[in-house]
């Protein structure tokens, strides 16, 4: 089934982009769920102590398919989620003077952290790589606002048409929170999220480089598929967002972004 995607990233690193999956099909909620429950990138026990620790806060731009041998860093090369949230905290909480939002509280942190794993126990998506995706996506910022091309990318994870937000909103609740974060990870029912992604991607045929399965599921997060070199700077949309991905999942925080692509699209 061929998937569409249009959806504006609001990183301040990344600028506008196009994404967001348009897909079909019963419960989605629950066919996410499964594709991610029955492919090797699964993530069955949260660890807030996985991966190597610590990561090193500078940009690498990485080119190519993903893999290993291009040179793009191995899925145990990843830092503890401990170590992730930690370092990019200060980060979050400054996120939503971009938009000129009230900034997020200790309480909204907090909650911040706890939806994450939530979520990421039911739909068994690696903790880190949702941290990475909304660190991309929104800096963390609970009132992030809706971008509208073709289609509604509203939240933390700037979705495909989904309910959670919290634009304008201060308080934001934890239940809203939640809910942006599911909307990215589980989906929505007009477009694909996290899981569904890497249940196509983390395959058996990629052996023991699972972490080229995320990469790819990443640019086809942003810019709806892989281009068919097959190598991830190429296509539509945000030419870094791969590697911009890795880059997070490995330490990068607030070194200076290096990345050529999207300079020279």
């Amino acid at each position: 089934m061929k998937k569409i995607f249009k959806k504006v990233t609001v990183s301040f690193l990344i600028g506008a982009a196009l994404a967001a999956p348009i897909s079909f099909g019963n419960s989605l909620n629950n066919r996410a769920i499964d594709a991610i429950a029955s492919s090797l990138a699964a993530t069955n026990t949260l660890d807030d102590n996985d991966g190597v620790g610590n990561g090193v806060d500078t940009y690498t731009a990485y080119s190519g398919d993903g893999s290993t041998a291009a040179g793009w860093p191995s899925y145990s090369q990843w830092e503890s989620f401990e170590n992730m949230w930690t370092n990019n905290k200060p980060v979050i909480s400054q996120s939503c003077t971009q938009f000129g939002q009230e900034n997020p509280s200790e309480q909204e942190m907090n909650d911040l952290h706890d939806s994450i794993q939530q979520v990421a126990t039911e739909t068994k998506v690696d903790h880190r790589y949702i941290l990475a995706i909304i660190m991309q996506e929104s800096k963390g910022c609970v009132r992030v606002p809706t971008t509208n091309v073709v289609v509604s990318n509203p939240g933390l994870m700037q979705d495909h048409g989904g309910t959670g937000t919290c634009a304008g909103m201060n308080p934001c609740p934890k239940d809203n929170i939640v809910q942006m974060i599911h909307d990215g990870a589980a989906g929505t029912a007009g477009g694909d999220g996290l899981a569904s992604l890497l249940g196509d991607s983390v395959t058996s045929s990629l052996q023991d480089d699972v972490a080229q399965g995320y990469y790819r599921a990443a640019r086809a997060y942003n810019s709806g598929s892989v281009a068919s070199s097959g190598q991830l700077q190429d296509g539509i949309a945000t030419h870094c967002y791969a590697s911009d991905i890795a880059n997070r999942l490995v330490g990068w925080v607030k070194a200076q972004h290096n990345c050529p692509f999207d300079n020279n699209s």
